[in-house]
């Protein structure tokens, strides 16, 4: 599986906990070290671990181990690291605050958005 798979399935199970906002940032020819940023919103604490928790767990299904995990204490920015995609689950305000879309721009990006998934 390549790496914008990875992020799209990334993407579907974060659709399947109602995320919003939910946007692919391609940083392949970034120097940042990894292909993707997955960037999506919660509405709550609650939410946003459910999320991370969704991710997590359909990734695991699919043979996909995580790294690393940041973030899960708080729940207002959790960071799911599979080297070549990394996934953001914000808070809504606290993504307001860091606006990574801003900061990288420059960067392709593509909005996934619940209408557009296969069945």
């Amino acid at each position: 599986m390549d790496s914008h798979d990875l992020a799209r399935q990334a993407a579907d199970l974060a659709l399947n906990k109602k995320a919003e906002d939910v946007v692919i940032l391609d940083l392949r020819q970034s120097s940042l070290g990894t292909d993707y940023f997955v960037i999506c919103s919660g509405n709550s604490d609650t939410q946003v671990k459910a999320i991370a928790d969704e991710i997590l767990e359909g990734m695991g299904e699919r043979g996909q181990r995580v790294w690393r995990v940041e973030g899960y204490e708080a729940c207002r920015w959790i960071l799911l690291d599979y080297v070549d995609v990394v996934i953001h689950v914000f808070y809504r305000d606290t993504r307001s605050y860091y606006d990574l879309e801003l900061l990288w721009g420059d960067v392709p990006s593509e909005r996934v958005e619940e209408s557009a998934r296969p069945s």
